[in-house]
């Protein structure tokens, strides 16, 4: 029995409703087959008016099946070719059939799923926030090779389709229907397919009605084709400006780029042919198979709850305290009042607690400016945070987090006094980044209600939340933390306790080998552009600036009162430039007057003069090949000791942490996944070399070693 249900009413229309096996409909083996079936019986039927395509499913289809493109290998190129060419050249004998073909869009189409909705003469889609229109196949390193780019371009022309296609932008109906990306909305589930029907029958004898725009006689390309000057001039510009995003590290929007000029200048179905062979090339890349692992089958596991306590019952914060108004506290309100929550909101003084509250009515505001939501929506988000400086407004929190300086003292006071206001079975979370949880839940009557709820900065941008469990926390703690995180819209992930938690600890490598190479006589805006080459967002001196030596030199002398100063390494080289940039020249950070960099009024940055005197040797060299492995490997190396070691949970927390947390290279799929492409073996034997040239931190740890030998990939 077909997994398409084929029905047809006494007006010749037949709806065919898309119910694969399992929770999606995907274009897999399944899909293949009940789409030839399907084309095949629709070719053959007799009295036939119209088509109608919708789905059994709340999403309305799924997209390319994933695990059939991670399988796709070099030296298959031939076999996955003949695949795309099955899946096109149905979709384009469903186009040319004479009579119209409306696509019902009842959920979410997406990628592969709004490839069968072009392939359609008409579109229909309910106006609903669950439906969801666009190509994001380059957020996973490939192209839409369904017919996706040569049809988008054909569609709305080569500059407006280019930031759905390089971008992966997704809509809502009623910003589709305006782009000219579907035809009409309905308001209501009930009225999708009978409206479908209901155009079919209004253009019954409209033979034009039943051709795509693309087929028509005399069709142009909206602005142009690739033979115009205003396009010849944007394809003459595009590659040079793409490249200075991607800096030659993600080859999918290269490519993209690419099919849409090729579909701007050649017929449609040669098009459709160089569209096959661009994604049969990116299906076998590295960069496809990293981002593929981690950005979907790494965030389904991160958010879907494998690191959650099974068999805790879900719980709903209702109200949280969140103390200290600064600039974590002020961003942890808004996350939380803007998803329903009461928020207390407490510093010192009153004052400070309602400049903490301004900063949420400066973001919601906005969002008004911007049309996103009404001036009363504002005003009810705003009517959530009470801002405070008397702790018994905290009665009765469910869920208190503590976002104050990383001073161990301070944090044990504050939970000393304020800790008893929490509702009975209520949540202490402390907002820390590198203070291991078991210390600072010395100062807890509930230890096992203690638990660490690391934001990451600014708050209301960051995706990540990095949830650090205590030796005595416990799992309905952790699984309440965790409903928390998801409540307020963001990606959590789950790691034991450990100075500097795992992200922390690992971005605090990319940091160490920045200074270590200043130390060493490189030049500074070298260090800094080959951290930018290997696809960090900014180089290691830069960041340093904005951390603030200063507060990274206080914290160092914290972890020193506190016994855990080196726990994780040498961090000599980097206090000897700390003490020589803070302590004898007062550069503590760009929010401190300068660091490594000068930040003139006008804008902009330049590094600071005196640096090059006190560190640049140009006879030291060092090569550019060293220089970006160092700085890759180092939080590689760290990442592989914090899985080994049981600080992180599970590969997935790792791949996903470290680039929603700390801006890890999108083109490695995350810090441990990268090994997995690089391959282990080839990993180990490089860091052995960089072992020899520049000291044992790079020795690889012997987990590494472990899946050379067996030849076990990371997951």
């Amino acid at each position: 029995m077909s997994v398409f249900k084929y029905e047809k009413d006494a007006n010749g229309i037949v709806t065919v409703t898309m119910d694969q096996s399992g929770p999606v409909n995907a274009m897999n083996e399944e899909y293949r087959v009940a789409m030839a079936e399907t084309v095949d019986k629709l070719e053959q039927e007799e009295g036939l008016a119209g088509v109608v395509f919708t789905s059994a499913k709340k999403v309305f289809f799924a997209g390319g099946d994933l695990h059939e493109l991670l399988a796709a290998q070099p030296g298959n190129e031939a076999q996955f070719m003949e695949m795309l060419h099955n899946v096109k050249s149905k979709l384009r004998r469903l186009e040319k059939l004479p009579v119209p073909v409306v696509a019902a869009i009842n959920g979410a189409a997406l990628g592969g799923g709004f490839e069968i909705c072009l392939a359609c003469n008409y579109r229909i889609a309910w106006d609903d926030k669950a439906v969801q229109l666009g190509l994001p196949e380059v957020g996973l390193g490939l192209l839409p090779g369904g017919g996706g780019v040569v049809r988008m371009v054909n569609l709305l022309g080569l500059e407006k389709a280019l930031p759905y296609l390089l971008e992966g932008k997704k809509v809502a109906p009623v910003e589709a229907l305006a782009e000219g990306m579907i035809h009409e909305v309905v308001p209501t589930l009930a009225e999708l397919v009978p409206r479908a029907k209901a155009w079919i029958l209004e253009n019954k004898g409209n033979a034009e009605a039943a051709v795509q725009l693309w087929d028509r006689k005399g069709h142009r390309i909206p602005g142009g084709d690739a033979n115009s000057p205003k396009v010849a001039q944007l394809l003459m510009m595009a590659p040079a400006v793409l490249r200075q995003k991607t800096r030659g590290l993600l080859p999918a929007p290269e490519k993209i780029l690419d099919c849409a000029a090729e579909a701007a200048r050649l017929d449609l179905d040669t098009a459709l042919e160089i569209e096959s062979a661009g994604l049969t090339y990116l299906a076998v890349t590295p960069q496809a198979k990293n981002m593929i692992t981690t950005f979907f089958f790494g965030m389904n596991q991160v958010n879907g709850g494998a690191s959650r306590p099974a068999g805790v019952a879900p719980y709903t914060t209702k109200k949280v305290g969140v103390l200290g108004a600064g600039m974590m506290g002020q961003g942890i309100a808004y996350v939380s009042a803007t998803a329903g929550i009461e928020v207390i909101l407490k510093d010192v003084s009153l004052e400070a607690a309602e400049k903490g509250k301004a900063y949420s009515g400066n973001l919601l505001q906005k969002r008004v400016a911007r049309g996103r939501m009404s001036e009363q929506q504002m005003q009810q988000v705003l009517d959530l945070i009470k801002p405070t400086a008397d702790d018994a407004d905290l009665s009765g929190c469910d869920l208190i987090i503590e976002a104050v300086f990383e001073n161990i003292e301070l944090k044990h006071r504050i939970t000393r006094d304020t800790e008893g206001y929490l509702a009975d079975n209520g949540v202490w979370g402390s907002n820390t980044s590198t203070l291991p949880i078991t210390q600072l839940a010395e100062a807890s009557s509930k230890p096992d209600r203690f638990i660490g709820i690391h934001f990451f900065s600014p708050v209301d941008k960051m995706p990540l939340v990095e949830i650090i469990c205590g030796e005595h926390t416990s799992d309905e703690t952790l699984a309440r933390a965790f409903d928390y995180t998801r409540q307020i819209r963001k990606t959590p992930i789950v790691v034991n306790d450990s100075l500097g938690f795992f992200t922390s600890r690992t971005f605090g490598t990319y940091l160490d080998e920045g200074v270590r190479l200043l130390s060493e006589g490189a030049h500074p805006v070298r260090i800094d552009a080959m951290g930018k080459a290997v696809g960090m967002p900014v180089g290691p001196l830069a960041v340093y600036d904005e951390v603030s030596l200063e507060l990274t030199r206080k914290a160092q002398a914290t972890w020193k009162e506190m016994g855990v100063l080196d726990k994780w390494g040498d961090g000599s080289v980097a206090r000897q430039v700390l003490d020589t940039m803070v302590g004898e020249y007062g550069r503590g950070g760009r929010h401190h007057g300068g660091g490594f960099y000068e930040y003139p009024e006008t804008g902009g940055k330049t590094i600071w003069p005196k640096l090059y005197e006190l560190y640049y040797r140009p006879e030291v060299s060092i090569s550019e090949q060293d220089m970006r492995d160092r700085l890759l490997f180092r939080p590689v190396i760290e990442s592989l000791k914090c899985l080994e070691s049981g600080v992180l949970r599970s590969v997935a927390d790792g791949n996903v942490g470290s680039i929603l947390g700390i801006g890890a290279p999108v083109w490695t799929g995350g810090y441990i996944q990268f090994v997995n492409t690089y391959g282990a073996q080839r990993f180990v034997e490089r860091c052995a070399e960089l072992a020899d040239k520049y000291g044992e931190r790079f020795v690889a740890p012997q987990i590494a070693v472990e899946r050379a030998r067996s030849g076990e990939a990371f997951a």
